[in-house]
C-alpha cells in the first residue's frame, strides 16, 4: 500500500525551513489563525481547600497520542473557571516543557477534568476546517525535525504561548486532513501490533533475567548452602554466612559539585547509566550550568530519586556528572557495587524502595539519602559479591543480546513511522487515493510513541522534567 504512494504534482515553498516544500493548494499559516491557545491553571498547594476539587492533567500525563487519567491529583477549579481551565472532547493538549510539543487529543474520558500550567490547550476555531489529530501529527513531525529548539535553549526548554501561536504549520482543507489522519491511524495500528509482539518477547526475556538475578543476589550461587532467617520480610532466608546490613553501612553519600569538564551521565530504565548524547537526544538541549551537577566516580552507585522504584539505578561506568535530582552513593570497603546494582534493580527491592520513598504527593515521592541508607540489604563477603556479579553477567548475556537485537528492530520501525508521518503531514506523499481502500476499524488509535525507541523513557519522565521540578 505504501509503495503505491506518489508525491503531489504541484508544490510550493512553505517558507518554513523544517517544512520545506508543501502541496500548492495547502495553506501555511501561524497556529493562531487556526487554533485558540490557553495555558492551564497554576498549581498553588497553599490555596487548595477542597471546596471545588477537580482532577487535573500534568505534563507527565500527556504522552504522544495518549493521556493518562488514572490516579490524577486534584486542584480547586471553580465553575466560573471551567471555561478556561477544563478540557472538552477534541481539545489538543501540548506540553510546554520537558519534551516540548508532545501532544495528545482529549477524548472526554472524564466528565470534568482540568489541566495545569505546564500544558497548552489548543482548540480549533473551526472544527469543520481543522482536525486536532492532524495538527498532533504535525507536531510529531515538527518535534522530530527539531523545530522547537533553536540551539540557544537553556537546560530546560519551554514552548511559551507566544512561540506556539507563532509557529507556522501546513493546513490542507478539512477533508484532506481527515484522510491523512485516517491513513496514519491505520498504519500506526499495523505497526503497533507488530511492535506489541516484539515487546512481549522482551518481557519474557526480562522475566527470565529477573529470576536469575533474584536467585543469585538473595541465595548466592551454591544451591546446597545452609540458610538462616534474614529477619527481613521481603528477603526471607539467606545463606547463613551472609549478613544483613543497612545501606548506610555499605555506602557513603558523595555530594561534590563544581566539575564542569566531566561528561553528563543519565540513568535509563533500560540501559542503566550512560553518557548523555545531546546531539542524538530528541530534546537537543544545551547544558548551561554544569557546576550544579554532582560528581559521580566509576563504581559509585547513582540513582534517580523519583525513579529508583522503577529501577533507575546503576553502577557508574566512568567518572562523570549527574543531575541534582540524583543521589550518588560511594561504596565503602567491602562493598562490590555491581552486586548491589543488580540487587537494587530486582522487583522485590524496588517495591521496598517505594515504601521508603516520601513526598507531598505519591507520584512525586523521592528516595532521599537519609531513607536509602536505612534500607536493609543482604551482604555476602566481598569476594562472593564479585563472583555473583560476574555469574549474573555471564548467565544473562544471551538474553541481553537478544533483547538489544529486538529493540534495534523496534527502533528502526519507529524511525520508519516517524518518516512516514512527516511525509504525510508535510505533503511529500499523497495518501488520498489510498485511504478510500482502507477497511473500517472499530479499534481506537492509541499510543504513538514516535520518539520512544528507548523503552525506559516511554513513561514520559525524562531527566529534564525531573530536573525542572527539582529546581
Amino acid at each position: 500500500m505504501i509503495g503505491r504512494l506518489k508525491p503531489y504534482q504541484a508544490m510550493k515553498d512553505s517558507g518554513v525551513p523544517w517544512l520545506g516544500a508543501v502541496p500548492e493548494h495547502w495553506t501555511v499559516a501561524a497556529l493562531r489563525h487556526r487554533y485558540s491557545q490557553c495555558l492551564g491553571k497554576m498549581l498553588d498547594s497553599k490555596r487548595i481547600r477542597g471546596e471545588h476539587s477537580v482532577p487535573y492533567l500534568r505534563n507527565i500525563d500527556v504522552q504522544w497520542d495518549r493521556i493518562n487519567t488514572l490516579g490524577l491529583p486534584v486542584m480547586d477549579i471553580t465553575e466560573a473557571e471551567y471555561g478556561r481551565y477544563t478540557v472538552q472532547p477534541g481539545d489538543l493538549l501540548v506540553c510546554e516543557g520537558g519534551e516540548v510539543g508532545r501532544a495528545a487529543v482529549w477524548q472526554g474520558t472524564l466528565a470534568l477534568c482540568g489541566f495545569q500550567k505546564a500544558l497548552h490547550r489548543l482548540r480549533p476555531l473551526s472544527r469543520k476546517d481543522d482536525d486536532p489529530r492532524f495538527i498532533m501529527f504535525v507536531l510529531m513531525a515538527a518535534s522530530a525535525a527539531g523545530a522547537f529548539y533553536d540551539g540557544h535553549e537553556s537546560t530546560i526548554a519551554h514552548l511559551t504561548g507566544d512561540k506556539l501561536r507563532s509557529h507556522r504549520f501546513p493546513f490542507p482543507d478539512g477533508v484532506e486532513q481527515t484522510a491523512i489522519v485516517r491513513f496514519l491511524d491505520h498504519i500506526s495500528l499495523q505497526i503497533r501490533h507488530y511492535i506489541g509482539a516484539k515487546r512481549r518477547l522482551i518481557k519474557l526475556l526480562e522475566e527470565q533475567k529477573q529470576a536469575i538475578i533474584y536467585r543469585a543476589v538473595t541465595r548466592g550461587l551454591n544451591a546446597n548452602v545452609r540458610l538462616k532467617p534474614s529477619g527481613v520480610d521481603w528477603l526471607g532466608d539467606v545463606p547463613e554466612h551472609w549478613q544483613i546490613q543497612r545501606n548506610g553501612q555499605l555506602f557513603a553519600q558523595r555530594n561534590e559539585t563544581g566539575f564542569p569538564n566531566l561528561p553528563i551521565l543519565e540513568v535509563s530504565l533500560r540501559t542503566g547509566i550512560r553518557i548523555r548524547d545531546f546531539e542524538l537526544s530528541n530534546r537537543k538541549q544545551v547544558m548551561t550550568d554544569r557546576g550544579k551537577y554532582k560528581k559521580a566516580m566509576a563504581n559509585d552507585i547513582a540513582y534517580n530519586m523519583m525513579r529508583m522504584w522503577q529501577g533507575a539505578v546503576d553502577c557508574v561506568p566512568v567518572d562523570g556528572l549527574v543531575s541534582p535530582a540524583y543521589i550518588v552513593a560511594r561504596p565503602l570497603v567491602g562493598t562490590h557495587s555491581r552486586y548491589f546494582s543488580n540487587l537494587f534493580r530486582t522487583s522485590a527491592y524496588m517495591d521496598e524502595v517505594d515504601k521508603y520513598s516520601r513526598g507531598i504527593v505519591s507520584d512525586r515521592n523521592r528516595l532521599y539519602w537519609e531513607d536509602f541508607k536505612q534500607m536493609p540489604s543482604p551482604c555476602p563477603p566481598e569476594a562472593e559479591q564479585a563472583e555473583i556479579a560476574q555469574s549474573i553477567q555471564q548467565q544473562t548475556q544471551g538474553a541481553n543480546d537478544t533483547i538489544e537485537r529486538v529493540r534495534d528492530v523496534i527502533a528502526r520501525i519507529y524511525e520508519y513511522r516517524t518518516r512516514l508521518i512527516a511525509d504525510a503531514v508535510t505533503g511529500k506523499l499523497d495518501v488520498r487515493a489510498t485511504v478510500s481502500a482502507l477497511p473500517e476499524t472499530a479499534e481506537e488509535p492509541e499510543v504513538i510513541e514516535v520518539l520512544g525507541a528507548d523503552d525506559g523513557e516511554l513513561d514520559g519522565v525524562g531527566d529534564d522534567e525531573v530536573e525542572e521540578e527539582a529546581a
